[in-house]
């Protein structure tokens, strides 16, 4: 890598705090590669050789069961994903592929496994960002298993409103039929989802999604945040185990 690559690479928050030595025995081999829309990164059951930290650009996680494959995680920066199989040793349960052009550290796994074990403190971050990345799926388990279809669509739009910056008028980052998957639902079942949310005063163009009684919304969905994460965008870079420390201000929510 470049040595302006190396600077981006230590602000990370998996690195933000090594010393010198760990951080040049960890990215000893690494690359830093940018992947068009489209590539297939792994598939389940694949040896895992690499780390992957996504810096720019989108990632699905995919996994399939005979003609069946459904939406696990939608990936944006700044995430790492497949850290438990690298920590392992062991073979992908999932599938990555680029939603659009992409670019991606890796890094070697037998490298991170051998500084883990040589610096306590590193060892220490790496147990960080997978506590963050395990609360992620609590929340998404806890989101698929008691709410229904219409309840985690109308999460998930007042979610996206408060990382666009709490506007009017909101854009879908997926298309509609990759959001369908990660809500757990069909296409047509999306579409119906968000029929039913018009009495709440949603109203749907395309991407552009208009939210005009928000606290409407917001008395459907009853947002938790022991189930919902509502961390606004962050001016620098943010890790998953950061994203979780984050909470909440108060606040009274209007179906209170």
């Amino acid at each position: 890598m470049r040595a302006s690559d190396l600077d981006r690479v230590k602000a990370l928050p998996l690195f933000r705090n090594t010393t010198p030595e760990t951080f040049r025995d960890v990215t000893g081999g690494a690359f830093l590669q940018r992947f068009p829309s489209g590539t297939t990164l792994l598939l389940e059951g694949d040896t895992v050789d690499f780390l992957y930290v996504l810096l720019d650009g989108t990632v699905e996680l995919q996994g399939s069961w005979k003609q069946k494959e459904t939406t696990l995680a939608v990936l944006r920066p700044v995430s790492t994903f497949i850290l438990a199989a690298v920590v392992l040793d062991a073979d992908a349960l999932m599938s990555a592929h680029t939603l659009e052009r992409s670019e991606i550290l890796m890094l070697s796994g037998e490298a991170l496994r051998r500084t883990m074990k040589q610096d306590p403190d590193f060892c220490f971050a790496v147990a960080q960002e997978l506590s963050g990345c395990y609360r992620g799926l609590v929340r998404g388990v806890k989101n698929q298993k008691l709410r229904g279809g219409i309840e985690r669509l109308a999460n998930y739009l007042i979610t996206q409103r408060v990382r666009q910056g709490q506007p009017e008028t909101i854009q879908l980052p997926h298309e509609k039929r990759v959001l369908a998957s990660l809500l757990g639902m069909t296409p047509e079942n999306l579409s119906r989802a968000f029929s039913s949310l018009s009495t709440y005063g949603v109203v749907v163009k395309g991407p552009l999604v208009t939210i005009g009684r928000p606290e409407a919304l917001e008395r459907l969905a009853r947002p938790t945040p022991l189930i919902d994460n509502h961390m606004p965008a962050a001016d620098t870079l943010v890790g998953k185990a950061e994203a979780e420390r984050w909470t909440a201000p108060e606040r009274t929510y209007a179906y209170a």
